[in-house]
């Protein structure tokens, strides 16, 4: 018969395979089992009985309404980040816009007008316009600059207006210069007739007529050279070249000669040398025009009209042999001058209303004598021609980013000259006025071409002049 042990040993095995798992379960105590022997009940009473220490706790994990309000926070800030950075986008691209306008405005006349215009913006608007121009944000008050898109790429040199007259509207830039090659071609011809004796009744003249015509061709070479002093002030300096050649028919006076007769002369040699300074009176500012000054100081290095030989036998004063005109002719006029003047430029998209208003003086000269035939001379005196006033004015029309169109009216009003104090005789007012159509045509970032034609208005204005500019800065 089996004994009792062995008939509970199958349970004491399988109560010992269950007690490590149920040791797994939390807060579990280990207990002593009723089904034991009484001297494994002995063993376990005189133990300690063993407790497995209750774990801490682990944290709570959010839940899901926590976790949608976090997102929902963080997209919240995010929007307003991103609307900030569209309201500072789109002040740079208002500055930037109006910073055009303000270029194109200086550059307009120009341009022109404008190197213009040409000018830098004012302090309150370095730092804005600075960081615009690599795609940059102004710094907030923390320091820290927000890139708000790419750098734009850098601007060609603005469009200028087509030059049609002496004085450009741009100013050159600080530490720039241009040099501006140019050639001037002019034509111009007039009728004189003179009578000689006296009338018996206003049909009938007893005596002769002397019948002249003059043909005039002037070629001009220069080469001008402008250089920025200040971000206001300009100066320049201009070097001629002229070639000059005269073609008159006439009759010789008091002949009676029935026959006209050919005489032709010509002349080349440096002109008159010119100096001169401009300075920008004003800011630039919305729909007002912007004000410059000049003065220009004229030379007489050219060939002097009182040096060349005149076509005289003997003293011009009653001669009855020769034509009385130069055998050379002068290429300068033999006087030095100061010019001062006020030109206006006003921008008016897309055109440009331009004009200036100047004031010349010619300075008069004493003990005077011009040279004829033999090296003889013949005593003149003092000389003082008369003084010019002048006015222009013109509007120039950008065609596209390349070219634009000018067209202007200059007149001139050139006072009687005057020897040893007293006005000639022979000496009146003279009034000049010309109609000058221009073409500009930008043909890289630093270098434009200007063409220009004019018409003669009055008789003693010339008929034709074509002057080709070509300036380049550098």
């Amino acid at each position: 018969m089996p004994s009792l042990h062995s008939a509970l040993k199958p349970r004491i095995y399988s109560a010992a395979c269950l007690l490590p798992l149920l040791s797994l379960a939390p807060g579990y105590t280990l207990a002593q089992s009723t089904d034991a022997p009484a001297s494994s009940t002995s063993e376990n009473l005189s133990k300690p009985r063993a407790t497995k220490s209750r774990a801490p706790a682990p944290t709570r994990a959010p839940t899901l309404t926590q976790q949608v309000q976090l997102l929902q926070s963080r997209l919240e800030a995010q929007a307003q980040e991103i609307q900030a950075l569209r309201e500072r986008l789109d002040t740079q691209v208002s500055q930037h816009d109006e910073l055009q306008r303000q270029m194109q405005a200086q550059q307009g006349g120009a341009t022109a007008v404008a190197d213009g215009a040409y000018r830098s913006p004012s302090a309150a608007n370095a730092v804005p316009a600075a960081t615009a121009a690599v795609g940059m944000a102004p710094p907030d008050p923390g320091g820290r600059a927000v890139r708000v898109g790419t750098a734009p790429p850098e601007p060609e040199a603005p469009l200028q207006v087509a030059q049609i007259f002496e004085q450009p509207g741009i100013l050159t830039q600080p530490g720039h210069y241009v040099l501006e090659p140019s050639i001037q071609y002019g034509y111009s011809s007039s009728n004189r007739v003179a009578l000689v004796g006296y009338t018996v009744i206003p049909a009938l003249l007893i005596g002769l007529v002397d019948v002249r015509e003059v043909k005039r061709n002037t070629l001009t070479m220069a080469l001008t050279g402008r250089f920025g002093l200040t971000k206001r002030l300009e100066g320049e300096i201009r070097i001629p070249y002229v070639s000059r050649r005269d073609d008159s028919i006439s009759r010789e006076i008091f002949t009676g000669s029935a026959s006209e007769r050919a005489f032709s002369n010509r002349g080349n040699a440096i002109g008159d040398v010119e100096l001169a300074l401009r300075y920008q009176l004003n800011e630039p500012q919305a729909n007002k025009p912007y004000l410059i000054a000049g003065l220009r100081f004229k030379t007489r290095t050219g060939k002097d009209p009182f040096d060349v030989v005149t076509d005289c036998v003997t003293r011009c004063i009653g001669n009855t042999t020769g034509t009385g005109m130069p055998l050379e002719l002068p290429t300068g006029s033999g006087f030095n001058s100061l010019q001062t003047s006020l030109t206006w430029l006003l921008p008016s998209d897309p055109a440009v209303f331009f004009g200036s208003v100047s004031y010349t003086h010619n300075f008069g000269r004493s003990g005077v004598s011009r040279t004829v035939l033999n090296g003889e001379k013949e005593y003149i005196g003092s000389v003082k021609p008369g003084d010019v006033l002048g006015i222009n004015f013109g509007m120039g029309l950008a065609l596209n980013d390349r070219s634009s169109f000018s067209l202007g009216v200059e007149l001139n009003t050139v006072g009687r000259t005057k020897q040893n104090g007293t006005a000639l005789a022979n000496a009146v007012r003279i009034q000049l006025a010309s109609l000058l159509l221009g073409y500009s045509y930008r043909y890289s970032p630093r270098t434009t071409i200007n063409v220009s034609v004019g018409a003669g208005l009055t008789r003693d204005t010339p008929d034709l002049s074509l002057s080709v500019r070509v300036p380049m800065s550098f």
